[in-house]
């Protein structure tokens, strides 16, 4: 009976994980695809295991070039493939003068870390690869996801010199560095999770069954080695990239010490940073798609992806 209802509490977990992603709770869901946006629709940007790894490409329909480009990582626990949520924010960073790269990546269930972050660095690659086709700024790139998805960001901005984190997925003479973070609500240190869960919470990180466990192949407890691997602390040097983070102070699925984490490491490198941390709210919602967000957003990208703006955060 007690490992029934363990399994039962699991799969609420994935369930609420899975709602809070996909259900239109913010403006971004809600946004429509607009005239003056041009799309370029599954593009290969890698191939591993069998399988081609594709992106959306939405870019400004006005003919500019060097435009500088957001990649759109998804969240989904690593485990939930909710690629087309990302349109309505490609779009809206579309009409803000970005092209938006909506990129895939392997699942836990295909692959086991860091098959994730390889797959993420090949789409960088690609783009700088295919920059002067498509008119992008290759020397301006950014990435933005939400929880699993900035995870991945983050370890995108930390991990530019980790050769074992680079995979070969493609483009390997190119860089796959990016210029900028925006992480909303990411995991950072899987093993210290679980004891800054809020007070009363059932979820347990430290499970086999959790979506930590099944990212890295095993209890996180028992192959710390593992998850330190997936840590972007782990790798924050003075060198990473300007910082966004944002975090809800009541989130029920990824405590926001774990921003506070990650905060704190970047901090102590010296490197730019900024977090807010957003009073009563939990796992996404509309308190993080407010006009004050978005405009911090947009004023965030534009002071470092666009060197000749004026924009502060």
């Amino acid at each position: 009976m007690t490992a029934m209802i363990k399994h039962m509490k699991s799969c609420i977990f994935v369930l609420m994980l899975l709602v809070t992603t996909l259900l239109p709770a913010n403006g971004f869901a809600q946004t429509p695809n607009l005239p003056g946006v041009k799309v370029e629709r599954d593009l290969v940007f890698a191939s591993v295991g069998g399988k081609n790894l594709k992106l959306q490409l939405y870019r400004p329909d006005n003919n500019s070039t060097n435009v500088p480009v957001v990649v759109l990582i998804y969240g989904g626990a690593w485990m939930m493939r909710t690629l087309p949520m990302e349109t309505p924010k490609a779009v809206w960073l579309a009409t803000h003068s970005y092209a938006a790269a909506v990129i895939d990546y392997r699942l836990s269930s295909d692959a086991l870390f860091p098959a994730q972050i390889y797959d993420c660095k090949a789409a960088v690659r690609w783009l700088r690869a295919n920059a002067a086709k498509y008119g992008l700024d290759a020397a301006h790139i950014g990435a933005w996801g939400e929880s699993s998805g900035g995870h991945l960001a983050s370890l995108l901005g930390v991990t530019d010199n980790v050769a074992a984190l680079e995979g070969d997925g493609g483009n390997t003479n190119e860089s796959s560095q990016v210029q900028a973070v925006v992480d909303f609500f990411g995991p950072t240190d899987f093993l210290r999770a679980q004891a800054h869960s809020l007070p009363g919470s059932w979820i347990n990180h430290d499970s086999p069954t959790s979506p930590e466990s099944r990212l890295i192949g095993g209890a996180i407890q028992k192959n710390p080695d593992k998850a330190e691997q997936a840590n972007p602390i782990k790798y924050v040097t003075h060198d990473a990239p300007p910082f966004l983070i944002v975090h809800g102070e009541q989130d029920p699925l990824v405590p926001c010490n774990q921003s506070e984490l990650l905060y704190a490491a970047l901090k102590q490198a010296r490197v730019n940073v900024t977090f807010y941390k957003i009073a009563g709210a939990g796992h996404g919602g509309p308190a993080f798609d407010s006009d004050m967000m978005r405009a911090a957003v947009l004023a965030f990208l534009d002071k470092y992806l666009k060197p000749h703006s004026n924009a502060n955060p």
